[in-house]
């Protein structure tokens, strides 16, 4: 399952260079995990998880499967875009398709790289990317408009329902505001989502900062996180430069790499982990002599809906779910010793699944 992760910015913010290094990483990554272009704009990547080793060693597994996710290079953004300039039209077709949008913003200063409006101001450059989108929005909302209140005023109630939440949405917009900030009930989100509004999808704000930046941010990223925290949105710093170099390097390479720059992980890891907790994302496993692999699932989910992500049928004819936590899997050395220790648990069809199960379906034939 994993997640589609658009990739956004104006030209020169580093955007290319980002994309260019998670495909590189991608390809490197086909070594050792199944890898497929899907088209020359979307690069797939192994989800990092680093429990997945532990669990193959325990199982003997003969294979590791991680999870996946597209980014999607996103061409086209300039001012104007919301009215077809440059690839505008692609552009906005393009970001519908994604569960989640990163806008690149240029915190860096390099005299020979020309900004496109030529000055330094990621807050000026994320503003030129939302009210684009806003703009889309907003043509979409009011092309709709017209026709509700028609409806409306002829008692047709579930017209009238999608009026208010259209009319809601409209005034943010028209506000200056992303349609993500809309106020509306768990009853409405539904039909929020069916609106498919550009601005109502999550962000990630990606600061992209010299390398001596890359630790600790500077003053420009600081910026960023403050209106994040705003926003309700998520905020990371990245070198994007130091993520193409790191994508030509062996693991052993990148490990000291990275301990020179005081960084924990690569960018991309950091980018990934960043939109799991922005969508709610988790991962449960399963594990046996012939894999381990790692599904995604939603923060909420419970079993059935989590062994549908396997196969439709499983959730249909579900029976219940042998299920242990990846803490006693590891502790009592696979499932035969959880079980004999009492930690392997039967679940049935109201079970939320956790982030670490690892889990066995049985169902009906």
């Amino acid at each position: 399952m994993g997640f589609k992760c658009g990739i956004v910015g104006l030209p020169n913010v580093g955007k290319s260079t980002l994309f260019n290094a998670l495909t590189k990483t991608a390809a490197a990554q086909a070594a050792n995990y199944p890898f497929c272009t899907i088209e020359p704009n979307i690069g797939e990547v192994a989800v990092p998880e680093p429990r997945l080793k532990k669990l193959a060693e325990i199982a003997k597994s003969k294979e590791i499967i991680p999870a996946r996710m597209n980014f999607v290079d996103i061409a086209g953004l300039v001012r104007g875009a919301s009215k077809g300039e440059g690839l505008g039209n692609q552009f906005l077709a393009n970001i519908r398709e994604c569960d989640a949008v990163a806008y690149v913003l240029r915190c860096f200063e390099n005299d020979d790289i020309t900004h496109v409006e030529g000055r330094i101001d990621p807050i000026a450059d994320l503003e030129t990317v939302e009210t684009e989108l806003m703009l889309a929005d907003l043509e979409s909302l009011e092309r709709r408009v017209v026709n509700l209140e028609k409806k409306a005023k002829s008692g047709d109630k579930e017209a009238k329902a999608s009026l208010d939440l259209i009319l809601r949405a409209k005034a943010l917009l028209e506000a200056g505001k992303p349609a993500r900030l809309t106020a509306r009930s768990p009853e409405e989100e539904r039909a929020f989502q069916m609106l498919q509004l550009l601005t109502s999808l999550p962000v990630l704000f990606v600061c992209n900062v010299d390398e001596s930046d890359a630790a600790k941010g500077n003053a420009y990223s600081e910026k960023v996180m403050a209106r994040a925290r705003q926003e309700d949105a998520a905020c990371i710093v990245i070198c994007a430069q130091m993520e193409a170099d790191l994508a030509a390097l062996s693991e052993e390479e990148q490990a000291e790499y990275l301990a020179a720059a005081q960084l924990e992980e690569p960018g991309l890891a950091k980018l990934i982990h960043a939109g799991y907790d922005l969508l709610g994302l988790r991962t449960y496993f399963t594990a046996g002599p012939k894999e381990t692999r790692a599904w995604t699932i939603h923060k909420g989910w419970t079993a059935p809906k989590a062994a549908g992500v396997i196969h439709t049928d499983f959730e249909r004819t579900f029976i219940r779910a042998e299920t242990i936590a990846f803490t006693d899997y590891v502790q009592f050395q696979g499932e035969a010793g959880a079980k004999e220790a009492g930690k392997m648990r039967l679940e049935g069809k109201d079970y939320v699944v956790q982030d670490g199960d690892v889990m066995h379906f049985r169902f009906s034939a």
